[in-house]
């Protein structure tokens, strides 16, 4: 059940244009991350729909600030005919993500392919390369999606990842609104044990919500997309890049203040509440009264919540990064607090502890927890197709030099 008040949030479809229309109109001029989640699964589709045409076709302007030189390609020999291309499992602002089964093995794969034109139109270059860098150091951890190998066309960039179909936390949050807390408590300790993961490598992941967040096919939480990481933060070091997604901004980052690893920390603490409460702790659907929210109210716990539940909510979304909880000693804290006291944190991390939820899929070609919206779509031939590399510019190429990656050990 919802909290009282809230069931007005989940619009119809009818509604939807004018919202994604007023909040981008909003958004567009102060943030430069993903487009604002939207109040129904449905509307969430439009937004992603939206966001995902492709700019007009103008030709780019090749320039020299374009160049980013990280090295020759490690596996000059991929190429996307090894892949037979099978559904289109997801969609974002540069490109698709596929179902890929790997021609020479059968193993499947799920496929990020996005346009170098799109990425470079919008000077998105830098963010996409920070997540390659992010994606080979996550082969460590089981809750962060693991990279296999890379590879670029004149045209496209491709991340061969693991493939999860468990579907979106999203996606099941929005079918049952809510989660009773032992199932709140799972993936949250899953998600603050990958979030300290990657600030023991002085990366903050800076975009921590409900969609980023897939459930593998066991119910184990799978950590993606890492486009708005930051990379080289010691512990006591501060950045001050506006970004991050609207309803998950902490109050620093909104004031546009300089913000250090803590900012995460709210992020769990918003997803948390989310998934106890159904809907992010400071939300309304006018945005600039959920930024006001943010930085002015006070966070308001309704219904019966345990105390220790209670708790870490006011800890992790204290509007004082200094004072909160995370601050000291980062995820050591976070393990420590009563509300983790029934986590076995080895068990956890070992994957020993039964999921409360399981996906039930029955292999590989089971889609039922990714949107039909997608899957649906016929998959395009320019996805395999090779360009002659005669007939392309090559300062799109230039631009994402040393983005190929194969580990020594892929087969």
């Amino acid at each position: 059940m919802h909290p009282p008040g809230t069931e007005s949030v989940f619009t119809t479809l009818g509604k939807t244009k004018g919202l994604i229309k007023q909040g981008r109109e909003r958004l567009e001029q102060t943030i430069k991350a993903s487009s604002s989640r939207l109040s129904s699964y449905t509307e969430r589709v439009v937004a992603l729909m939206e966001r995902s045409k492709s700019p007009d076709g103008n030709s780019l302007p090749s320039s020299p600030t374009d160049n980013i030189n990280l090295g020759p390609s490690a596996n000059p020999n991929a190429k996307p005919t090894d892949f037979d291309f099978l559904k289109i499992i997801g969609k974002g602002s540069f490109g698709k993500v596929l179902l890929a089964k790997r021609k020479s093995d059968g193993r499947f794969y799920a496929v990020k392919v996005l346009q170098k034109k799109s990425i470079l139109k919008k000077k998105e270059q830098n963010h996409i390369m920070a997540e390659r860098n992010v994606l080979l150091k996550n082969v460590k951890h089981p809750f962060l999606v693991g990279l296999h190998y890379s590879f670029q066309t004149k045209e496209k960039l491709y991340f061969v990842l693991d493939y999860v179909n468990g579907g979106e936390l999203f996606f099941h949050l929005q079918r049952e609104r809510c989660f009773r807390e032992p199932r709140a408590r799972f993936y949250a300790a899953e998600m603050a044990s990958a979030v300290g993961y990657l600030h023991s490598l002085n990366i903050i992941y800076r975009d921590l919500k409900p969609e980023n967040i897939l459930l593998d096919c066991q119910g184990h939480i799978v950590l993606t997309d890492f486009g708005l990481c930051k990379e080289g933060m010691e512990p006591e070091e501060t950045t001050s890049t506006f970004c991050g997604t609207p309803e998950y901004l902490a109050p620093e980052v909104l004031k546009k203040q300089p913000y250090d690893r803590t900012v995460d920390w709210w992020c769990l603490g918003a997803v948390l509440y989310e998934m106890l409460f159904g809907l992010p702790p400071f939300y309304s659907r006018d945005v600039s009264q959920m930024y006001d929210n943010i930085l002015h109210k006070p966070l308001q716990i309704q219904g019966t919540k345990t105390i220790a539940a209670c708790d870490i909510l006011q800890g992790l979304l204290h509007k004082d990064q200094k004072k909160r909880l995370g601050a000291k000693t980062d995820f050591l804290e976070i393990k420590s607090h009563v509300f983790f006291s029934p986590i076995n944190w080895d068990d956890l991390y070992n994957k020993k502890i039964t999921p409360p939820f399981d996906p039930n899929v029955a292999g590989p070609a089971d889609l039922r927890h990714f949107d039909p919206e997608f899957t649906q779509e016929t998959v395009s031939s320019s996805i395999i197709r090779t360009p002659d590399l005669a007939a392309s510019s090559s300062s799109a190429t230039d631009a994402f030099l040393g983005f190929s990656y194969a580990p020594n050990d892929e087969d």
